[in-house]
């Protein structure tokens, strides 16, 4: 009798051990793959900033050449311009009714105006330099939202101490609207000092870059 409780207590006990064995192994094969999709969105991440940093710098070096452009262009409408107003020589041939003069004056002005507005265009996709804060009683506060997908934010600095301390962190983005949340000591917060978008748990703070 003795002997078969024994046995019977043998046998949940190694029952015990190969189910802790099973959770473990379980365990072990979820953690790995929460860590490969991690690596895999790191590296997807290092990937668009990379991708983000070679187009900034295309868009620089093409302002740079039309700014170059239109220099040349500006200087070849004041040419024009003073040959435009010179006495007519006789028989000048005309273009559209005008004479040859005026007429690439005109053509001159209108290049100059089409790289003035390509200009602004690219301008507009430059990225800003852009400074957010969050004030209020923390350790550790960091900017989340919609300019990086909601995956890894920005970490804040801590300007001051004391009883509300002030925390900043400077975010490079290209004009538009974005949403944003402060992600304080681990819970969600908004701030006051930004519009606030959305309802209940959907709401988010505005941020705007001109």
């Amino acid at each position: 009798m003795l002997s078969d409780l024994l046995k019977e207590a043998a046998v949940i006990y190694k029952s015990s051990l190969v189910i802790l064995q099973l959770k473990s192994l379980l365990a072990d094969k979820e953690r790995s793959k929460l860590l490969r999709k991690l690596s895999e969105a790191n590296q997807l991440n290092r990937f668009l900033k990379r991708q983000s940093q070679i187009k900034d710098d295309a868009i620089v070096k093409f302002r740079s050449e039309l700014a170059v452009l239109e220099l040349e262009l500006q200087a070849l409408v004041g040419l024009a311009e003073e040959i435009a107003n010179f006495d007519v020589p006789s028989g000048s041939r005309k273009v559209n009714g005008k004479y040859i003069q005026s007429h690439l004056l005109s053509r001159l002005e209108a290049v100059h105006d089409k790289v003035m507005a390509q200009i602004k265009d690219i301008e507009s996709l430059r990225p800003r330099e852009i400074t957010v804060h969050w004030v209020g009683m923390a350790e550790n506060v960091q900017i989340m939202g919609s300019f990086d997908g909601w995956s890894h934010g920005e970490a804040m600095s801590r300007e001051y101490s004391g009883d509300y301390a002030r925390f900043s962190a400077t975010l490079r983005l290209r004009p538009g609207s974005y949403e944003i949340k402060f992600l304080v000591d681990g819970e969600w917060k908004l701030s006051s000092e930004y519009p606030i978008t959305g309802e209940g748990l959907t709401q988010n703070n505005k941020l705007v870059v001109q």
